[in-house]
């Protein structure tokens, strides 16, 4: 039976639901750190970032909070993104899996310095003011409903905006994923769920009914695809 992408499937992923060993788990995280990196996963949210703080004066420090870090990959490149702008940021992280933060941690050289966290995002209490949050491959194990508390929780916390990184659910990255990660022979649980997050993930018309249950117009937010079969969402206040 041909699959339908009509709408967001509700397969369950192993990393999900499978108890694993932490250097199981290290070596799922790290193979999915190499597909973000082949498949440009980390540009868009660097790009929109570059843009959000344009504005801002030189010697201005923001805060970034990453939700759901997992190997600790995207908030290092805005590390060296940081570097290379000259522009001072402070960086968190939290991650529902607790085995995260000692792999992101030991994955992160000394002299940089990010702030790994691991909890629910809904219970962190920010110490200082948040500037930007984002989430990048995350909104897709959420439901429509716990996504649209997610976008209003975002909407509180963050002072000046917040960008969501996804999938966009087509044939096209669905097939092509099995293929390469089975050929790349990337982790059971990459070659596994990589094919159910994208069967898992949006289209525009899911992303402008979210909004909507979360109390956003569509026109207030960014719906914008990007390479590489990506879908993000975004708002500057």
């Amino acid at each position: 039976m041909a699959r339908s992408f009509a709408e967001r499937s509700h397969e369950t992923e192993l990393m999900d639901t499978e108890s694993v060993s932490l250097e199981d788990y290290r070596a799922c995280l790290k193979d999915l750190a190499t597909v973000n990196a082949v498949t440009l996963t980390h540009g868009p949210i660097l790009k929109w970032l570059d843009h959000a703080t344009r504005s801002l004066k030189p010697n201005e420090r923001v805060t970034v909070l990453d939700v759901g870090y997992g190997y600790g990959d995207l908030l290092r490149r805005i590390h060296a993104w940081s570097r290379r702008k000259g522009r001072a940021v402070d960086l968190v992280g939290v991650d529902l899996n607790p085995m995260s933060e000692p792999i992101a941690r030991a994955a992160t050289p000394a002299d940089v310095s990010i702030d790994y966290r691991t909890g629910n995002v809904f219970d962190f209490k920010p110490e200082r003011p948040i500037d930007f949050v984002l989430s990048s491959q995350t909104t897709h194990h959420m439901t429509d409903e716990e996504l649209a508390t997610f976008i209003r929780w975002m909407e509180h916390v963050a002072a000046r905006g917040w960008f969501i990184a996804d999938l966009h659910r087509h044939p096209v990255p669905f097939y092509f994923f099995q293929v390469l990660s089975r050929a790349a022979r990337w982790h059971r649980f990459v070659q596994h769920d990589g094919p159910v997050s994208i069967a898992r993930s949006f289209k525009r018309e899911d992303w402008e009914r979210i909004l909507r249950s979360a109390g956003i117009e569509p026109a207030m937010a960014r719906i914008q695809w990007h390479v590489a079969f990506r879908l993000c969402v975004s708002r500057l206040k």
